[in-house]
């Protein structure tokens, strides 16, 4: 029985991804987290936990006490804002301690869960490939994924990236959770014109394709990039209010245009600076996201990874509606 490790293990993806290994695969998983969540605990004899900090290098030595087939780093600080030394701790230190006992251990492959963002240049950008040209990171977050890629990238170990566009599904704490709260805060407006579209990423069909990942035999699959979507682009505003009128509450109806929101979100960062490093109520980074339209174009993954979809967009936001409703009763 073959042995890997997903680090990241009580986070919304890796849970997900070991719930779906478990049910349609034999690996024995070595789970990592830094703390023990109940709700997101799989309880297996075929999964162990570890709980650690992946920045203590001895603590990752002792996740491959035992041979590891592949590593799964589904581990990363995720915000739209923070100071580049904690993303750089969070995501680059804690890299280069995986990549360099992998090495050692000589792993037969590092699956790198890597992030869409470093594509982010506030502008509209249709059918993205795995070619196409990157700019300077937006953000702290985007420039730590860019070098967490590097990292593993030219370290000489056989590797898959995968860049999942907003996981969405049950257990989603972060994307749709986070315009619930702004709209009942009174703080969600359409930005730009509404009518953007972007692609959105179930979190069963990342699991999937990370399941693809480690099954893949061809060697021309290794060493590679991957975009990873539904491959369903959505209208976002048209989604955005049919998740909050399924969940009882009005549709979004104030509108801004996106130029105020840019010029109101770089005043209110500038001001962050300067004074509480605190997380302004509007970002750049948000505005973007809310009023550009991004796709992507999923074909390497469907060639090479043979990854296909195995939720709809529809699917996977009832899967996220059908969990939240529940967490209200």
């Amino acid at each position: 029985m073959m042995r890997i490790l997903i680090t990241g293990a009580s986070g919304f993806l890796g849970f997900r991804t070991i719930e779906y290994l478990v049910e349609r695969s034999d690996f024995y998983i070595i789970a990592a987290a830094r703390t023990r969540r109940d709700e997101r605990t799989i309880i297996s004899d075929r999964v162990q936990y570890f709980f650690g900090d992946l920045m203590d290098a001895n603590y990752v030595q002792s996740l491959f006490k035992t041979p590891i087939f592949a590593v799964v780093n589904c581990a990363s600080l995720s915000s739209p804002w923070g100071k580049k030394r904690a993303f750089r701790t969070a995501n680059i230190v804690t890299q280069e301690n995986l990549v360099e006992v992998s090495l050692k251990s000589k792993v037969n492959r590092f699956i790198y869960i890597s992030s869409p963002s470093i594509y982010v240049n506030h502008k509209n950008r249709l059918n993205i490939t795995e070619e196409t040209a990157l700019f300077p990171p937006v953000n702290a977050y985007s420039w730590s994924k860019q070098r967490a890629e590097k990292i593993v990238r030219y370290s000489g170990l056989p590797h898959i990236i995968l860049r999942p566009r907003a996981l969405v599904g049950r257990g989603d704490t972060i994307i749709f959770p986070r315009l619930i709260r702004a709209h009942l805060g009174g703080k969600l407006k359409i930005m730009g014109n509404g009518t953007n579209i972007c692609d959105i990423t179930g979190v069963m069909n990342m699991a999937h394709a990370i399941y693809c990942s480690l099954k893949a035999e061809d060697k021309s699959a290794l060493n590679q990039d991957y975009n990873i979507t539904n491959d369903e682009p959505i209208k976002l505003w048209t989604t955005i209010n049919k998740v909050l009128t399924e969940l009882g509450y009005d549709e979004v109806k104030g509108r801004i245009s996106k130029r105020a929101a840019y010029t109101i979100a770089f005043v209110l960062e500038s001001i962050s600076r300067l004074t509480t490093s605190k997380e302004p109520v509007l970002l750049r980074y948000s505005v973007s996201t809310l009023s550009c339209s991004m796709t992507f174009d999923i074909t390497k993954a469907k060639k090479r990874l043979n990854y296909a979809p195995l939720l709809s967009t529809d699917e996977s936001i009832e899967e996220f509606i059908n969990w939240y409703k529940s967490l209200k009763s």
